[in-house]
C-alpha cells in the first residue's frame, strides 16, 4: 500500500491640611475640577435640523484621588459637527465632538504647562440607529493660567451609517487624561442622559447591502502596553476576526485574532505598544477590508513608550509560517494472511509530521481516505476493509495540543486521522501514526493487494 499525501495550506491592564492638598494638586498638574457656574439647559434640538448647535448638559467629574477634591457637580457646553449631513446608508460619517466651555478650572495658583491633556470621550447615536462613537482628541493644549479656565478641547471618530432616518448625536461622557509628572484621569459623566441633540443627520437609504458589523472599545485611551477591550457585533458567524491598531490609514504591528460566536459576537483584548495609534478596527480576511471590517473607533496612546535620552530602540518581528506536513516514507508492508483462513493483514503508517507555523487561531485536521485494493485477475478486497487505530504526538512547548482520530474504517468517504482545535493562539508540531488492519475474507484469491491511502491536511 501506498500512501500519498497532498497538504492544504489554509493561510491563514486620613485627611490632608488644606493648603498641603494644594501643594499636591500644583506639583502634579492635577486636573481638578471647580464649577464654572450654572448653565441653562438647552432644549432638544428641532427634529429635522442639520445644522450643529453648541448644547449645555449637567456634569458629574470626578477628580483624581490625589488632588483631595470631591466629585464636581457643574455644567459643560459641546458641540457635536459632521462631515455630512446628508448621508447614504453606508456611508461613512465623520464626528467632531468639541467641549467649547469644560465644567472645569485649574483649582491652584501655579500654571499648567502646554501640551498635558489628552481628551477622550463618547458620541451618543439615537433615532434611526443606536449606540455610540469613540471619539479621542490630541495631546495638546495650551498652557493653563493659575485658576484660569481650562481651554476648549475637541475629539474626532466615525461611525457608519446603517439605516435610513433621522440619526440623532449627542455629547456624552468625557475624560480628561493629564501626562505631567504622574497619569492621571478626570472622568465626566453626564448627569441625566442623554444630553441635548447637537447635531440630526438625515441619512437616505442608498440602495447597497449595507456593512452592518461594529466594534466598541472599553476605554478610549491609555498608556503604551496597555490592553483594550474590543466589543464586536454582526460579524459573520463562527469567522476569524484579526483587531488591529491604526495609525492614520496605516495598520501597526498591534494585532490580534479572534473567533466571532454563533451570532457574529465577539469580546477580545488588543494590547496596544505603538505610541502613534490613533484608531482600532476589526475585520474578517487577511488584511483590512472596509466591507468586511468596522471602525476606525479613536483611540489615543496617553503615554509610555518614550525613548530616554542617549537611547535606541530596538524592534523585531515574528513572521508567520505555513501548515505543512512530511512523512517518513511511502510504502507500507502489511503482513500477510492465509488462503481459506483470512483475517488481520497488519502494519503500520509511515509516521506523518504536521508543522503549524502559522501563528494564528486556527486548527488543523489530517484526514485519509483510501481505494479498493487491488488484486490478480482483477479480485478486489473493499476499502472499508481497512481500518486504523490513530495516535498522535505534540512536541512539548507547542501552542496547541494534538487528538487523535477516532478507530473504525477509513474507506473511500475518508475519516480523521488527528486533529487540534481552534483557539486564540495555535500551532505547533506534532507527530502522527497509526495501526492499520486490512480485514481480508478467508477464501480470497491468493497474490498481492494493494491500494492508495490519501492524507489531506487542511
Amino acid at each position: 500500500m501506498r500512501p500519498t499525501t497532498h497538504p492544504t495550506i489554509r493561510r491563514s491592564a486620613a485627611r490632608r491640611h488644606p493648603d498641603r492638598r494644594r501643594r499636591w494638586a500644583a506639583a502634579l498638574g492635577v486636573t481638578a475640577l471647580v464649577v464654572t457656574g450654572g448653565g441653562v439647559l438647552a432644549g432638544p434640538a428641532q427634529a429635522l435640523a442639520t445644522a450643529s448647535v453648541a448644547v449645555d448638559f449637567p456634569t458629574h467629574c470626578i477628580p483624581p484621588a490625589i488632588a483631595g477634591i470631591p466629585p464636581i457637580d457643574g455644567t459643560t457646553t459641546a458641540q457635536i459637527s459632521v462631515d455630512n449631513a446628508a448621508p447614504k446608508v453606508g456611508d461613512t460619517v465623520n464626528v467632531t465632538y468639541t467641549v467649547v466651555k469644560p465644567a472645569a478650572s485649574n483649582p491652584v495658583d501655579l500654571a499648567l504647562p502646554a501640551d498635558i491633556m489628552t481628551p477622550t470621550g463618547k458620541v451618543t447615536v439615537g433615532g434611526a440607529q443606536s449606540g455610540s462613537v469613540t471619539v479621542a482628541g490630541p495631546k495638546k493644549n495650551d498652557p493653563v493660567p493659575g485658576k484660569g479656565n481650562f481651554p476648549s478641547f475637541s475629539m474626532t471618530g466615525a461611525f457608519t451609517v446603517t439605516a435610513p432616518g433621522e440619526i440623532t448625536l449627542s455629547p456624552g461622557d468625557y475624560n480628561i487624561h493629564t501626562s505631567y509628572i504622574m497619569e492621571l484621569d478626570t472622568p465626566c459623566t453626564v448627569t441625566n442622559p442623554p444630553a441635548p441633540v447637537s447635531q440630526t443627520v438625515i441619512a437616505t437609504n442608498g440602495g447597497g447591502q449595507v456593512n452592518e458589523r461594529a466594534i466598541q472599545l472599553g476605554t478610549a485611551s491609555g498608556k503604551a502596553g496597555d490592553p483594550v477591550t474590543v466589543t464586536g457585533s454582526k460579524f459573520t458567524a463562527g469567522a476569524n476576526v484579526t483587531l488591529a491598531g491604526r495609525a492614520g490609514g496605516t495598520q501597526t504591528a498591534d494585532a490580534v485574532t479572534v473567533t466571532a460566536d454563533s451570532h457574529g459576537g465577539f469580546t477580545g483584548q488588543l494590547t496596544v505598544n505603538d505610541p502613534a495609534t490613533t484608531g482600532i478596527v476589526a475585520y474578517e480576511g487577511s488584511g483590512w477590508d472596509a466591507d468586511k471590517g468596522a471602525g476606525p473607533q479613536a483611540y489615543t496612546v496617553t503615554g509610555g513608550g518614550e525613548i530616554p535620552g542617549d537611547s535606541q530602540r530596538l524592534t523585531s518581528s515574528v513572521k508567520a509560517g505555513t501548515l505543512s506536513m512530511t512523512q517518513a516514507g511511502d510504502t507500507v508492508e502489511m503482513s500477510a494472511v492465509d488462503f481459506g483462513t483470512g483475517g488481520a493483514s497488519r502494519g503500520s503508517l509511515r509516521t506523518v509530521t504536521v508543522q503549524d507555523f502559522r501563528g494564528g487561531p486556527a486548527g488543523w485536521s489530517l484526514t485519509g481516505k483510501v481505494t479498493d485494493f487491488s488484486g490478480p485477475g482483477g479480485a478486489t478486497i473493499g476499502a472499508s476493509a481497512l481500518s486504523w487505530t490513530p495516535v498522535c504526538g505534540t512536541k512539548p512547548g507547542s501552542p496547541s495540543t494534538c487528538a487523535a482520530g477516532s478507530e473504525g474504517s477509513v474507506g473511500s468517504a475518508g475519516a480523521t486521522l488527528a486533529s487540534t482545535p481552534n483557539g486564540a493562539f495555535t500551532g505547533g508540531e506534532f507527530t502522527v501514526d497509526a495501526r492499520l488492519a486490512l480485514d481480508v475474507p478467508a477464501y480470497t484469491a491468493t497474490g498481492t493487494y494493494s491500494g492508495v491511502l490519501t492524507l489531506t491536511l487542511t
